[in-house]
């Protein structure tokens, strides 16, 4: 008999919808920016070189920074920018962004606070300062800049949209409801509203949620986000995985080459015991995303319950390969090795 843990839907961080987030790196972990390895940056010098007062340059080179990483060079190019040219409300953001990005918290607020009192009329500013307000958890603050933003344009949908991520934010779920449902009310098109108001319904049990998560998929049909969190929400509150698994084949028609829709398919599939349909879902996992150190392991136990003992023990080694301490990983092929030898 095997010797397995299931905990495949209520523990695992499965149900990533899209990555994207930028590596929280520090420049000391950076090689230096050689002019061979960046180009880009090599041609931008040499035109700051020629021109020392051409602040677009010192901008765009402050985001080619940004983009590999290079903190303290992107922010001392983004402050001579602003330092040659103020009236360019992009680099307060940008700055603002790199500031966030490299954990200063405190002057990345600085900066959209000079932003906004220096473009008091711009909503975009105004919005990007009610969302770092509310991230560092200063909800008042963030509901007085959104307030403004109201007074002067009552018909800004994602004014209200932060508006509900504040009201969510302090727990006042009621409040974050009807703040998302006026956002949703005044742009049908923002996904990210009917998502949240899929998500508090399913906090509060009403089965509502399924129409704001299928809203939220007729809005982007070609995002994989709204996909996901309907698979989520069937899988977890609805009980329904068959129904979920549907939902992750309807992703793959979208993004043939998206892994985390096979894997959590598979994953399904194990709860369902359907394990050969299982282990070819972690096939195509691991098809399009070699490294999937998790679908190794899982197409390992799904070789093990269609009586594959080789090739549960060639993914569990593979899997251990790649992460030498995956610990439930070495305990399967314990066990197995020793089932093997008997």
């Amino acid at each position: 008999m095997l010797k397995i843990n299931f905990f495949f839907i209520s523990i695992l961080l499965l149900f990533v919808a899209c990555k994207g987030d930028k590596d929280a790196a520090t420049n000391a972990d950076l090689k230096a920016t050689s002019s061979s390895e960046y180009p880009e940056i090599e041609q931008l010098s040499s035109r700051i070189q020629q021109n020392p007062s051409d602040d677009i340059s010192y901008a765009t080179r402050g985001a080619a920074y940004y983009e590999i990483d290079s903190y303290d060079n992107a922010i001392n190019d983004l402050n001579k920018a602003i330092e040659l040219n103020g009236n360019e409300v992009e680099y307060y953001h940008l700055l603002a962004d790199i500031y966030m990005d490299y954990f200063r918290s405190r002057l990345a607020l600085e900066t959209m606070e000079k932003a906004a009192e220096k473009f008091p009329d711009n909503t975009l500013t105004l919005l990007k300062l009610a969302e770092f307000q509310m991230t560092l958890t200063k909800n008042q603050d963030s509901f007085k800049t959104l307030d403004k933003i109201l007074k002067k344009d009552p018909q800004n949908a994602e004014a209200f949209f932060m508006m509900g991520m504040n009201f969510k934010d302090t727990g006042d779920t009621i409040r974050a409801i009807n703040s998302f449902q006026e956002a949703a009310d005044r742009n049908s098109q923002l996904v990210s509203a009917w998502l949240q108001l899929g998500s508090l319904y399913d906090a509060i049990g009403d089965p509502l949620a399924a129409n704001y998560y299928d809203n939220a998929i007729r809005v982007a049909p070609d995002q994989v986000e709204p996909y996901h969190a309907k698979a989520y929400y069937l899988a977890n509150s609805r009980n329904d995985l068959e129904g979920a698994i549907e939902v992750y084949k309807k992703i793959n028609t979208v993004d043939p080459q998206y892994e985390d829709a096979y894997y959590n398919a598979g994953l399904l599939y194990m709860d369902l015991k359907d394990y050969s349909a299982a282990h070819q879902q972690f096939d195509l996992a691991i098809k399009f995303s070699p490294t999937h150190i998790r679908a190794y392991f899982y197409r390992g136990l799904a070789s093990e319950f269609v009586g594959d003992a080789e090739a549960a023990k060639r993914d569990y080694e593979q899997a251990l390969k790649m992460a030498p301490d995956y610990e439930l990983a070495r305990e399967q092929l314990t066990g197995l090795e020793a089932r093997l030898a008997q």
